[in-house]
Parts: structure tokens; sequence; C-alpha cells
């Protein structure tokens, strides 16, 4: 009977932190991302768009959504690899997470705002107050709710 309690307590134990596993994304760990990307704006983790939304995005940094995001050629190409490769439908991503986050885009698709996604209006639908908005001034500003976004919680 002792033999059975403790893995039990431990299993119990564990169920909180299974939870917070489920509202985990991968963060950015690249060097050139964290350091060109988090010039403006979060690194959002890879793994919210597709791999050819991503290369959509790097391939006119000089319009990224109304500004010159302009970098060397050499730290775009790397940038551009690095979220390629953790993209939503690179494999990097549980096949679990992956279906969340691709449902509702077909391959004829690029969407290039997290924001427009289906699963990202699916989570934020009814669960954001208009004072919540007004704070975060942009549904690209993860950090202003989720404020270990950074390290990829978002279920705060």
């Amino acid at each position: 009977m002792k033999r059975l309690i403790a893995p039990l307590a431990l299993a119990l134990a564990a169920l909180p932190f299974a939870a917070l596993a489920q509202e985990r994304m991968a963060p950015v760990t690249d060097p050139a991302t964290l350091t060109d990307c988090t010039e403006c704006h979060m690194a959002f983790p890879a793994g919210f768009l597709p791999a050819r939304s991503w290369q959509a995005v790097m391939s006119d940094l000089k319009n990224h959504f109304g500004e010159n995001a302009t970098i060397s050629e050499e730290s775009r190409l790397k940038i551009t690899a690095y979220l390629v490769a953790n993209a939503a439908d690179a494999g990097a991503l549980s096949a679990r997470a992956s279906s969340r986050i691709l449902t509702g885009i077909t391959a004829d698709m690029t969407p290039l705002r997290i924001s427009d996604l289906p699963w990202w209006k699916r989570e934020h639908n009814g669960e954001v107050s208009q004072a919540e908005w007004d704070r975060a001034k942009s549904p690209a500003n993860c950090v202003a709710c989720h404020r270990d976004a950074e390290r990829g919680f978002f279920g705060d």
C-alpha cells in the first residue's frame, strides 16, 4: 500500500504543472531573432504561424505592418530560417498544438498577423474587456495581458 501512495501523491502534485504545459508555447531562443525583433516588439513564438506566413512576413521588412523594419540580409536570412524551422507546420510543435493553431487555415491562405488566425480569435473572443484592449493598445501587445508571454506562457 505504501508503494502506491508515494507515486500517487507525486502524480497529483504534477497535475498543475501538466495544465501549465498546455498553455505554453516554445519561446524564441534564437539570438538573432531576440536581438532584432525585440527592438520594436515581443519576439513572437514561431509556432504561432505556419512557415509560409513567416516567409512572407520576413520577405518584406521594408513594409512591416506600416513600419520599415529592414535589417541586414544576413540577419534576415538567419531569422527567417529559425522561424520557418519552428513554425506551426514544421513539426516542432506537438500534433495537438499544431492542429489547434492551424485549424481553419487552408493551404492557399498565408496569414500575416497572429491576431487574424481563427485560434487567436477563439481564445480572445469575449475573454477580453474593452478596458483591457484599451490598455494593451494592440492585439500584438501580448505582454500587456500575458505577463510571461516572452517565456511562452499565455494562460493568464
